[in-house]
């Protein structure tokens, strides 16, 4: 009876290992990589890869170099019309989706499962180990119509992708922009208050 409550105990301990929850990310490595000239070179859209996870610092410096946060005053590694910073980057993976808080270098857990499927409409994108998902949060850019909401947040997504593309350059990533994503089903899911611009898988070379 004893070896069976154990059981069921170090059973119910391990479940709650695997679920989801929030991930501090490590330091993001800020040195190295390809000269920019190279790194422009090296671009290109690739729509095969790996199933293997990125690492937590693959994952890490990847998004910093998407978004993060590169001086003392908090401004960032992609520009943003009047500093709104309003690209918020969500990361779809197999076991959850997670906002990326750029300040504190962490992921924060949005929706726990795999919804990859229900983000862009791609099929290879599903089985892809990470979809970056750019959503333009209006809360972020108060004082703009919805015009230059649209307008601003599209052009400012478009300065993450690229950010984007040329980190997986220097670091030997495949990636892809998709502009075919499911709006209202990641909405739905998400709950913010805007616009997905754009998804971005990102994995390893087949």
């Amino acid at each position: 009876m004893k070896k069976t409550l154990f059981v069921i105990i170090l059973a119910m301990a391990s479940l709650f290992t695997l679920q989801a929850q929030d991930i501090q990310l490590p330091e993001p490595q800020r040195d190295g990589g390809l000269p920019l000239m190279e790194a422009l070179q090296q671009r290109s859209t690739q729509r095969e890869f790996s199933d293997k996870a990125l690492e937590l610092q693959e994952l890490s410096n990847l998004l910093w170099a998407a978004n993060g946060v590169n001086r003392p005053d908090g401004k960032r590694t992609a520009p943003s019309a009047r500093n709104c910073q309003e690209i918020d980057i969500y990361v779809y993976t197999e076991k959850a989706v997670y906002l990326y808080l750029a300040e504190q270098n962490k992921l924060q857990l949005v929706a726990e499962g795999d919804h990859r499927s229900d983000a862009a409409v791609q099929p290879f994108a599903a089985k892809c180990p990470i979809i970056l998902m750019f959503v333009a949060n209006y809360d972020k850019m108060k004082g703009m119509d919805k015009d230059a909401q649209e307008f601003y947040g599209a052009t400012d997504a478009g300065y993450v992708s690229q950010n984007v593309y040329l980190y997986c350059a220097s670091a030997k990533l495949n990636t892809v922009v998709l502009g075919s994503i499911y709006r209202d089903k990641i909405k739905d899911l998400l709950k913010f208050n805007g616009k997905a611009i754009l998804g971005q898988p990102v994995g390893y070379a087949k």
